[in-house]
């Protein structure tokens, strides 16, 4: 059932394409400088490189800074001289990305249950969520009050004492050790 399409560009379309424009780009500036002649080579070779993914003097990454390291130059050559081959490399990168296939229809009915099962996850999740805000509210209403019993108890507890004529040993400290003798 599939049916052959155009194929995503590989690695290797890229790095012949950077080898063929940085060829034409040398050849265009045969009446430059020999520097810049030479910088242009050593750019597109290190395009090449990185696009095959065989970096000789860079930690391999498709950046700006590795294309510099690889083509053994100075990152500001990129950026500030050389801004075209800059643009080609990060077009070729782009444009070197993978296409993901179709999805297989058991991987998109997979997905379709994760999704409900993210859902119904999520809902409850928000309703565990909203039960625990009700239950700090009681706790602290709870706390409110019964802090409220305390104090009405303990002056409940002091109008009875006054009107008992109980004296309250709870009040009363215990007599210093100083003050005490010993006798038989």
């Amino acid at each position: 059932m599939n049916t052959p399409t155009a194929a995503a560009p590989g690695p290797r379309d890229g790095a012949a394409l950077a080898q063929l424009i940085g060829d034409a780009l040398t050849h265009a500036q045969g009446h430059a400088d020999t520097e810049d002649a030479a910088e242009v080579q050593a750019i597109t070779d290190a395009m090449v490189r990185l696009l095959i993914g065989a970096p000789l003097h860079s930690d391999g990454k498709l950046t700006i800074v590795s294309l510099a390291t690889e083509a053994g130059l100075r990152r500001n050559r990129l950026t500030h001289k050389h801004t075209g081959l800059k643009a080609l490399f990060y077009a070729l990168v782009k444009a070197r990305t993978i296409v993901p296939e179709a999805l297989s229809d058991s991987a998109r009915a997979r997905a379709a249950k994760q999704q409900q099962d993210l859902a119904r996850v999520r809902a409850e999740r928000d309703d565990l969520r909203g039960q625990a805000q009700l239950l700090a509210r009681i706790v602290h209403v709870l706390e409110i009050e019964n802090h409220r019993l305390k104090v009405t108890n303990a002056a409940l507890e002091e109008q009875l004492a006054v009107q008992s004529g109980v004296i309250d040993l709870t009040s009363r400290r215990p007599p210093s050790p100083e003050g005490r003798t010993d006798r038989p």
